[in-house]
């Protein structure tokens, strides 16, 4: 996914941050916390930003656009804080 314009890169950034953190608060309602409803935010939040660093490293592509920002963030987040719960129980 590229980013081009300032604009493009700053919506880029807020919508990582806005999905990333959604959905870490989601997960720590959902499975209760792990480390607390904030670290779970910035756990998501940590995994957005991996995601749209590691997956076009990887070969995955996903839509470009707005869509494709909340695609990888979505998986981004989701595949860390499930990490993070694994390794955590142990």
């Amino acid at each position: 996914m590229q980013v081009t314009a300032d604009a493009d890169y700053i919506t880029f950034l807020l919508i990582l941050i806005v999905v990333g953190g959604t959905v870490g608060w989601l997960i720590s309602q959902a499975m209760g916390s792990g480390i607390g409803s904030i670290g779970d935010v910035v756990i998501g939040i940590l995994g957005a930003f991996l995601a749209a660093w590691a997956l076009p490293r990887v070969g995955v592509h996903m839509p470009s656009g707005f869509v494709g920002v909340i695609l990888t963030a979505l998986v981004g987040s989701i595949v860390v804080m499930l990490i993070f719960r694994i390794v955590g129980q142990r």
